[in-house]
């Protein structure tokens, strides 16, 4: 299994960016899919997760209401449409390939890790 992340860069505050995660590998559809961020000098922290089938979401209090995930279980694809960006939203994201087929918030719950994508937003 192996997950490519893609579509960070630099923007300024209040713009949107899309993240795409490309998953290869068997058995995409039945597992959940995670964000997760790291900002410089910062742990690791959970920002969204979909369950396998697109149904369920949950979200990071900090993101809630401006990020969206989604996926595309044919294209073995997740997104994270993110919007009003923030400062505070600069990270690397990555996605996840979850162990289970209903989200968790635990890092631990996620068994493949994509590379990661820096997000950087200018004040």
């Amino acid at each position: 299994v192996q997950l490519q992340a893609s579509g960070g860069g630099l923007v300024q505050a209040g713009a949107s960016l899309r993240l795409s995660c490309a998953a290869s590998g068997r058995a995409f559809s039945v597992t959940s899919m995670g964000w997760f961020r790291q900002a410089p000098g910062k742990a690791r922290v959970f920002v969204s997760t979909i369950s396998a089938n697109g149904a369920i979401t949950y979200y990071a209090d900090a993101v809630k209401g401006r990020f969206t995930i989604s996926r595309d279980n044919a294209e073995n694809m997740v997104f994270l449409e993110m919007n009003g960006l923030k400062p505070e939203d600069t990270a690397v994201y990555y996605c996840a390939r979850g162990r289970m087929s209903w989200g968790s918030m635990r890092d631990q719950d996620y068994g493949y890790w994509g590379q990661g994508t820096l997000v950087t937003v200018s004040s």
